[in-house]
């Protein structure tokens, strides 16, 4: 038996038991990693993937036994290299971080440069998506760290880590009509047309909750992957704009002026994924805690030692 009959086996399962896919993400070739499958079944005694022809039609209950092993496996033999790339490495390394362009662009820049200031040795890289891309870079340890709002509690095999609230708000143009409503509802924004986040995106499940339970449509003329789209097309007059409170700047978006509208949407919990087993080094606690000031070490270490996989810490 090999790591990298392991890996064969692990990789076809999160493929879907694609294996040509399977084989592209491990660049190697399609028989190839047939060939070592069938090698390590051999080996155990028991088939692992059902077959049809040539094609991977399921996984047989001793091979999904077999797969949740090699899983736990891999991810010790990762942290092997990790302890020893901490202990020689001292505070040298690299941190990948994958998060959305809200949290990026109005989260994170101040924490990255302290970072940054304090582990210059670290080379530190940041990959965004959508939610569900996040959090499945850092299940495949293509990301270390994940920060989100949306999906991240979809993921059983992510710790997950509350670190602040917030809420959304309406921008407006200078000089639009409802900017002299002293109070907005739902109602009044349902006769206006919108501009707001993807449905995957930065609390838009919550806005749309809302809307629902008052039995209103709204009329969003445009979503977006980010807040700085959405004030483009509202600064064009296109419609009202609803955004993260903390992606308006009254210093730098001249010309809009926002509404806080926490009483319509509730609070968003942005949320920070790690995967469970997962050994984390001393500057990635830094990292986690500059970010949340909340999350020491103690905190972080107590959450990944939870009693079942996909818990929520809280704190």
């Amino acid at each position: 038996m090999k790591l990298q009959q392991l890996r064969y086996l692990v990789e076809v399962g999160r493929c879907g038991l694609n294996v040509s896919e399977a084989a592209e993400v491990l660049y190697t070739s399609q028989p190839g990693v047939s060939k070592q499958i069938k090698l390590l079944e051999d080996e155990l005694g028991v088939v692992v993937f059902e077959r049809s022809g040539k094609r991977l039609t399921a996984v047989t209950e001793p091979g999904k036994r077999v797969l949740e092993i090699a899983e736990r496996i891999l991810r010790e033999a990762d942290n092997i290299k990790r302890v020893g790339e901490e202990y020689a490495g001292g505070d040298s390394g690299s941190l990948v971080i994958a998060t959305t362009h809200t949290q990026a662009r109005y989260a994170l820049p101040l924490v990255v440069k302290n970072f940054i200031e304090r582990h210059p040795k670290v080379r530190l890289s940041m990959h965004q998506g959508s939610p569900t891309q996040i959090a499945e870079w850092t299940l495949k340890g293509e990301a270390n760290i994940a920060i989100a709002t949306e999906a991240l509690d979809q993921f059983t095999q992510l710790v997950m880590l509350p670190c602040y609230q917030w809420g959304h708000s309406v921008i407006a143009p200078d000089g639009h009509p409802i900017l002299a409503e002293r109070s907005i509802s739902l109602n009044t924004l349902a006769n206006w047309p919108l501009i707001t986040y993807d449905p995957a995106f930065t609390g838009r499940s919550l806005i749309n909750k809302a809307f629902e339970r008052a039995q209103l449509t709204p009329n969003v003329v445009l979503a977006a992957l980010d807040s700085d789209v959405i004030k483009t097309y509202v600064n064009l007059g296109l419609g009202l704009g609803i955004i993260a409170s903390m992606a308006y700047d009254p210093a730098r978006d001249v010309g809009l002026q926002a509404m806080d509208v926490g009483h319509l949407f509730g609070s968003n919990t942005t949320r920070i994924g790690l995967r469970r087993g997962t050994y984390i080094r001393q500057y990635e606690y830094d990292f986690i805690e500059l970010f949340a000031s909340q999350l020491s070490k103690k905190a972080v270490d107590m959450a990944m030692a939870g009693p079942g996989a996909g818990d929520e810490y809280q704190l």
